[in-house]
């Protein structure tokens, strides 16, 4: 590896900066510098050659010092599309791999040796023209030599893989699995799939085995689309690789397994939260995408309405008290709740949280695993986080009492505390606390507000039709015998959408203040028809209402809402 392009002399610096960082001693950059005369390389190489320091040590110092991300190619996907702009020949003559491409951004992310090697970079502009982006991350030049030639001459295409293995050259059902064997085509296989699924945007990745194949189903948008069916002989070998891949026990095939996986795929940092359930035709591997960057979205990026967020705003605004967050799984409420954590985070702040699992890392925030192994679950962990002087706190659930007895007692206490609890409605969660076991004078001043949420896909603004609605559609809208009625749209479909007609969700939410109103009708267990009726006369919107906004202004459809939202009270 290449030192920086530093004032003076960039090696006696680079050796500075590793002395000053306890990485080396003085005495092993000496002898560095004095080996340096003899082989002129570079002394970083020449200290990773002494054995004084690992490649990934030198590569992360390098990259800290020069304010340029890095990356761990041994823990990357490398983008077949990206692999194929890039010849062999120039990837080795100036030690640079292509990590992944965007087609419509013109973007390429590059690993070099040596970022400030410039020859190098025209080289590339000069492959793939002027207007490209190029985005650079540091790795290790023996790191780069292996990854190019791990990657280059081998199909990394699933359609390439398949036919690979179909012509007979590879005896498939003898391969044994191990994470260095990339010439095996299993292991490509995997990653292909995987890398496909993240470009796709999917949050699930399903792996099915039937009596006489296995069924891959990817979910996006909250909807479970089948991409391949392959061959039953093709499963062992498969599913040993992602056990691999997630540190789980390969030789276990009879009881459920939970593991976890992190891979750098297009550039970027991607978790897996992998599942292994028994089944009678083998294992059923379910594998949850996580993408730190998409995972914590701006709170005014959600698509809320300006009165629900300025709403959202005002419960957030509250010192103490409890925010819940309703729905179902799978409704964006973890989505929205580190949106709102993100938002608040801050130094002068100190948030803490209780998960099952750590969805999404965030700097500031203390985040704390629930593990069965050490007997830590939701109620001793509030116990426990309320000793480290938190403000902020978040509770995953609230799956019993509990639980939600030390979430309360948090929130008496001066805290503001944020969670989620499985009901049909915003109003739906005052008499699920109250069965659950908490007293009602102990909810009631307790509560500062409750968000039920869903997620509706979006029409794809490229091939949705307009459409003059029907009597049924004007009821549900509220607009029965009104003289001018509204344009709705109806999915299509086209390849922009993956002819789904659908691309993307947003989310529609009934926010619930807490007021003394309420507090009062809490406190004498009041029915749930009292309390919707007083929402009411406040100006609350339920589900429906919210989602029909946006069915009137043409993100959505009527079919849609009704998937996800009743609608048969309006008809």
């Amino acid at each position: 590896m290449r030192s920086p392009d530093c004032q003076h002399d960039p090696e006696r610096l680079l050796g500075e900066l590793l002395i000053a960082r306890r990485i080396v001693s003085e005495d092993q950059v000496r002898i560095a510098l004095h080996e340096q005369h003899k082989s002129n390389l570079p002394i970083g190489t020449q200290l990773v050659r002494l054995g004084f320091v690992s490649e990934a040590t030198l590569r992360d110092a390098l990259s800290e010092s020069l304010g340029q991300r890095s990356i761990d190619l041994a823990k990357a996907i490398v983008d077949p599309l990206a692999l194929a702009l890039i010849p062999r020949t120039l990837a080795m003559r100036h030690r640079l791999l292509p990590i992944a491409w965007d087609a419509v951004a013109r973007r390429l992310v590059l690993a070099l040796a040596d970022v400030n090697d410039i020859v190098a970079l025209d080289q590339v502009r000069a492959q793939l023209g002027d207007d490209v982006d190029i985005e650079v991350r540091l790795a290790g030049e023996s790191e780069i030599a292996r990854a190019i030639d791990q990657h280059y001459g081998y199909e990394l295409s699933i359609d390439g893989i398949l036919r690979e293995i179909e012509t007979g050259e590879i005896d498939f059902a003898s391969l044994k699995v191990s994470a260095g064997e990339y010439s095996q085509p299993v292991v490509r296989l995997i990653d292909s799939i995987l890398a496909d699924a993240v470009r796709r945007d999917a949050s699930d990745i399903h792996f099915e085995p039937e009596a006489g194949f296995l069924r891959i189903r990817y979910r996006i948008d909250g909807m479970l689309r089948q991409i391949r069916a392959l061959h039953k002989s093709y499963w062992p070998a498969m599913a040993v690789r992602i056990k691999v891949l997630a540190a789980l026990n390969i030789a276990e095939t009879r009881a459920p397994q939970d593991g976890h996986a992190s891979l750098n795929m297009s550039g970027r940092q991607i978790d897996f939260r992998v599942a292994v359930q028994p089944t009678i035709h083998g294992e059923n591997v379910v594998l949850r995408i996580l993408d730190r960057q998409k995972g914590i979205v701006p709170l005014a990026a959600l698509g809320l309405a300006a009165d629900h967020l300025e709403q959202l705003q005002l419960m957030i605004a509250r010192p103490e008290g409890m925010i819940l967050f309703t729905g179902p799984t799978g409704s964006g409420k973890t989505t929205t709740l580190y949106s709102i954590l993100n938002h608040i985070n801050r130094e002068g702040v100190n948030i803490m949280t209780l998960e099952d699992p750590v969805e999404y890392p965030m700097p500031l925030v203390r985040q704390t695993a629930v593990a069965d192994s050490v007997k830590l679950d939701f109620a001793s962990g509030i116990r426990s986080l309320m000793r480290q002087d938190p403000d902020v706190i978040l509770v995953g659930e609230v799956r019993d009492a509990p639980t939600a007895t030390m979430a309360f007692r948090a929130a008496m206490t001066g805290h503001q505390v944020y969670s989620t609890l499985h009901t049909n409605s915003a109003i739906g969660a005052i008499p699920r606390l109250l069965d659950i076991g908490i007293q009602p004078d102990i909810v009631a001043g307790n509560i500062i507000g409750i968000v039920a949420q869903r997620l509706l896909r979006r029409l794809c603004v490229h091939c949705r039709v307009a459409y003059a609605p029907e009597a049924r559609d004007c009821r549900l809208l509220g607009q029965a015998g009104a003289a001018a009625q509204p344009l709705l749209y109806r999915a299509q479909g086209c390849e922009r959408c993956d002819f789904q007609g659908y691309r993307g969700r947003l989310a529609v939410m009934e926010l619930l203040r807490v007021n003394a109103d309420f507090d009062e009708l809490i406190a004498r267990r009041a029915s749930a028809r009292e309390l919707r009726q007083l929402a009411g006369r406040q100006g609350w919107r339920t589900l429906a209402d919210d989602g029909l906004r946006r069915v009137l202004d043409g993100s959505t459809s009527i079919d849609e809402l009704a998937r996800v939202v009743d609608l048969t009270d309006r008809i």
